[in-house]
């Protein structure tokens, strides 16, 4: 077997999305400690740093073992830390054969010149941008599964994330529990044995009522979501987000197929076929005035209004009765 390739020197792991953040600093340590079981790792905050405590933690050691130096939150560090990872690039790197340095940046503009002299000193870049759509959520529910070599169907995963949500980390853990208490292929039945209660009273849940014409049910999903926790923000952007693919899918020929409208409108296949299903019954103008109602609503339930959970309760039924057939 062809030995196994040590970490790079330094490696910039940036981006908003933490759960992604934390992955890409465990599989730096898991390579250091496949060349090296010994392997030293040291976790530091940039804020709490002393000037040239990273480059002595670099210096060789007695017994020459390998080290991760893993400096998190570096877009918070002072001038002097900064200016000593700067100098780490040129001064430190080239030569610390044995250490592998890992930077830890939120994204953003803060410590923008630090993140410019690491991509441009050739260091690697995990690049761990938000995960804030309903089709990018999937895929990573997809993948989760993939890299597992179990499958889960499109629509299952589609399940899952409108039960648990939106938090990355919380739908990682959902992916984690269902791959260690299943055998097989995941469907929507499985999702729904595990974490039906949840995805009952979603805001997809409530949307896709009310699209479908549904008033009553639109209304029962609503109170049991809000009933258990649920947020009316969120909920009120699932009526808009459903409307808007609605929208979208409604003006498009009907004979493209569903996985080429979908690259086309950078939606997920299977949203797509959803709003595909619950075109029918609606018109122009009726789109146009369950748009007008939850855009009110937004405003309304962001504090325009006394009572956020009226507001939305009416652009439920609206949205539901703007639909002219069933």
């Amino acid at each position: 077997m062809p030995p196994t390739a040590a970490p790079p020197p330094v490696t910039l792991v940036v981006g908003p999305e933490d759960l992604l953040r934390d992955r890409a600093v465990s599989a730096v340590v898991a390579a250091a400690r496949a060349v090296d079981a010994q392997t030293e790792v040291r976790d530091l905050p940039a804020s709490g740093l002393e000037p040239g405590q990273v480059t002595s933690l670099a210096s060789p050691s007695l017994f020459g073992e390998r080290k991760v130096i893993v400096v998190r939150d570096v877009q918070d560090a002072g001038e002097e830390i900064t200016d000593e990872l700067k100098a780490y690039l040129t001064d430190v790197a080239p030569v610390a054969d044995d250490t592998s340095l890992v930077l830890v940046h939120a994204g953003g503009v803060k410590g923008k010149s630090l993140l410019d002299a690491v991509r441009k000193s050739g260091a690697a870049v995990v690049d761990c941008k938000a995960v804030k759509y309903e089709r990018e959520k999937v895929a990573f529910v997809l993948a989760e599964f993939r890299d597992a070599r179990r499958r889960v169907s499109p629509d299952a995963a589609a399940a899952l994330v409108d039960a648990v949500g939106s938090d990355l980390r919380e739908l990682a853990n959902a992916c984690s529990q269902l791959l260690a208490d299943t055998t097989g292929t995941v469907d929507p039945e499985v999702v729904e044995r595990y974490y039906g209660g949840r995805v009952e009273a979603t805001g997809f849940k409530v949307a896709d009522a009310a699209l479908e014409g549904r008033c009553e049910d639109a209304l029962r999903l609503l109170r049991q979501a809000l009933a258990t926790g649920g947020d009316p923000v969120p909920i009120n952007a699932a009526l808009a987000m459903g409307l808007r693919n609605l929208a979208r899918v409604a003006s498009a020929p009907s004979h493209v197929r569903p996985d080429d409208l979908a690259r086309e409108l950078g939606l997920a296949p299977f949203q797509v076929r959803r709003a595909r299903e619950q075109r029918a019954g609606w018109s122009a103008s009726g789109v146009a005035g369950a748009i007008t109602a939850v855009a009110q609503a937004d405003a309304e339930i962001k504090g325009a209004a006394t009572d956020p959970v009226y507001a939305l309760e009416r652009a439920v039924v609206t949205v539901a009765r703007s639909r002219t057939a069933r």
